[in-house]
């Protein structure tokens, strides 16, 4: 696939892959003034290496270079016999912003879903990430629904 002056392939996450899913996760905490514990990034990545986990990672190439990773998990829900696919975490490098790669990455998720049968994907986003809204508003409907939750 081309974007806007490169080459791009979406694939799967590899274990060669961990240095840069790294700092691209790493980025993305920053991005959401968030830290984690390191033991909680060593079970995240472990988690979306194995192949029992209902969670997945894609990474978008471009010209070669990993620039950009999405977080997908799916679920059951009460609504529909299809699972669900939420769209967790999504995020690119500053130099591959604009370009393509963060709707490239929504797409093979919606592309992975459908082969799953999943009946939605869906995501939330911060209220003052306004640029990724610009973008989200072109690619999928608002729900109209406010998140509340209690951390423990």
């Amino acid at each position: 696939m081309s974007v806007n002056a490169g080459t791009l392939e979406i694939r799967l996450l590899l274990a060669k892959d961990r240095p840069v899913w790294e700092e691209l996760w790493q980025g993305y905490l920053a991005f959401y003034e968030s830290t984690l514990a390191p033991e909680v990034t060593a079970l995240t990545w472990a988690r979306l290496n194995d192949p029992a986990e209902p969670m997945h990672c894609l990474v978008a190439a471009l010209d070669g270079k990993v620039v950009g990773i999405t977080h997908f998990i799916y679920h059951r829900s009460t609504w529909t016999t299809g699972n669900y696919c939420y769209l967790q975490d999504l995020f690119t490098a500053k130099e591959a912003r604009n370009r393509g790669v963060a709707r490239a990455l929504i797409e093979a998720v919606y592309d992975r879903a459908k082969e799953s049968s999943a009946s939605r994907v869906y995501w939330l986003t911060h209220e003052t990430n306004t640029t990724a809204q610009a973008l989200y508003d072109k690619v999928a409907s608002r729900s109209g629904f406010i998140q509340y939750r209690k951390v423990f």
